[in-house]
C-alpha cells in the first residue's frame, strides 16, 4: 500500500474518513482487550513496534537489539508475521529456499543475521523458536498483536514524520491512538531528528531513545555518482534524501508502494533509463530481495543500519529489562 499524500494534513479526505478510522480504533481496542495477557515464554521476548502504517523504521531497530543479544552470546531469533508472503508459518526463513513472495521481504533480511521464523499465529511461531532452541525472542512489529507477553516493548517513531496527521486508519496512518499506545511501551525509539516534537506525547518517565539510519559501507561508492533511485518502502523519499546526504547525484527518482512485488516490466525501465543516463539504478537492501534474480545483480543496494546517540543507554536497557530471565552475561 502506498501511503496517501493526505495522511499528513489535515485534507478533507483525512476528515471525511475520519468515522472509518474510529472503527477501525475500536476494533483494535476490543482486539487487544480479548487477548490479555498473552502467551508467557520461558525465555526472554522484545517486540520492536510502531503506532502507524510503515516505514517508521522497525526492522533496522530489530536488528540493533539483535546485535546486542548477540554480543551477548544469547542464542536468540526473530519472529515476524511475514507480511507480503504467502506462507503462514510456523516456518523458519531459508533465503537459499524462500523468496520475498513466500516469506515477505523484511524476514529475508532478519534471515540473514540470526534464525527468524514467520507465522501468521505469533504464538504458535514462538512455540516453534523455543523448541529450536531460541534463548531470546526479537519480534518486528506486533505492538498491536496481543499473542505474546513480552519483557521489553519498544516502539519506533519516525522524528520527520512522527504520527502524520494523528489520524486512524484509513483516515490517517495511525494502527491505535497515541496515548494509549505509547503507555504499552516500555521506551520509545526516535528514529532522525524529532522536527515533529514527537517528545512532548511521550508520558513523563518513559525513556526516549535518539537514533539515526547510518548508511552502510557501501555509501562510499555512490559519493558523486550519478544515480536512478528506486524504492518500494513506508517512505521512499527517506531513501532518495539518505542518497542525497551521502553525496550522490539523484538524477531520478522512482517510489513504489511498500513491500511492492516488482516484475520484470517495472525494473527494466529503470534500468534502461539509468543505463541512458550514465548513472547507477540504486535501490534499498529490502527492496533488493524482492527483484526478479536475473535483474537483481544489475542493481546498487545502499544498506542501513540504526545507530543510537547513547548505545551504552540502549544496551543497559534491553540488559535491565531481560535480567529476570537470566540472560548470559556478556563475553
Amino acid at each position: 500500500m502506498k501511503a496517501p499524500d493526505f495522511w499528513h494534513t489535515d485534507a478533507f479526505p483525512a476528515r471525511l474518513l475520519e468515522p472509518v478510522g474510529l472503527l477501525y480504533g475500536m476494533a483494535t481496542r476490543r482486539r487487544l482487550a480479548r487477548g490479555g495477557a498473552g502467551l508467557r515464554l520461558p525465555i526472554p521476548v522484545i517486540r520492536v513496534g510502531n503506532l502507524t502504517a510503515g516505514g517508521a523504521g522497525k526492522t533496522p531497530v530489530a536488528m540493533a537489539v539483535m546485535e546486542i543479544l548477540l554480543s551477548r552470546s544469547v542464542s536468540a531469533h526473530f519472529l515476524s508475521r511475514g507480511h507480503g508472503g504467502t506462507l503462514q508459518g510456523p516456518v523458519q526463513v531459508d533465503p537459499d529456499l524462500h523468496g520475498a513472495e513466500d516469506v515477505g521481504d523484511e524476514p529475508l533480511l532478519l534471515a540473514k543475521m540470526a534464525p527468524c521464523w514467520i507465522a501468521r499465529d505469533r504464538a504458535a511461531g514462538a512455540r516453534a523458536a523455543v523448541g529450536a532452541g531460541a534463548q531470546a525472542l526479537v519480534m518486528d512489529d506486533g505492538h498491536q498483536n496481543p499473542a505474546l507477553a513480552v519483557d521489553l516493548s519498544l516502539v519506533v517513531v519516525d522524528g520527520g514524520y512522527g504520527f502524520g496527521n494523528r489520524r486512524l486508519i484509513p483516515a490517517g496512518p495511525l494502527r491505535e491512538p497515541i496515548a494509549p499506545g505509547l503507555r504499552r511501551a516500555d521506551a520509545v525509539v526516535i528514529l532522525g531528528e524529532d522536527t515533529a516534537d514527537i517528545a512532548r506525547w511521550i508520558p513523563k518517565g518513559k525513556p526516549a531513545l535518539a537514533a539515526h539510519l547510518e548508511p552502510g559501507p557501501e555509501a562510499a561508492n555512490l559519493v558523486g555518482r550519478r544515480v536512478v533511485a528506486f524504492a518500494g518502502i513506508g517512505r521512499p523519499g527517506k531513501f532518495f534524501a539518505t542518497l542525497r546526504q551521502i553525496g550522490a547525484r539523484v538524477v531520478a527518482q522512482h517510489p513504489f508502494a511498500d513491500h511492492y512485488p516488482y516484475a520484470e516490466t517495472d525494473i527494466q525501465p529503470i534500468l534502461d533509463e539509468a543505463y541512458d543516463l550514465g548513472a547507477l539504478p540504486v535501490t534499498t537492501a529490502k527492496d533488493a530481495v524482492r527483484l526478479p534474480a536475473d535483474q537483481r545483480p544489475q542493481v546498487d543496494v545502499l544498506g542501513v543500519r540504526a545507530a543510537f546517540e547513547a548505545p551504552d543507554l540502549f544496551a543497559e536497557l534491553i540488559a535491565d529489562h531481560l535480567a529476570p530471565k537470566a540472560l548470559p552475561a556478556p563475553g
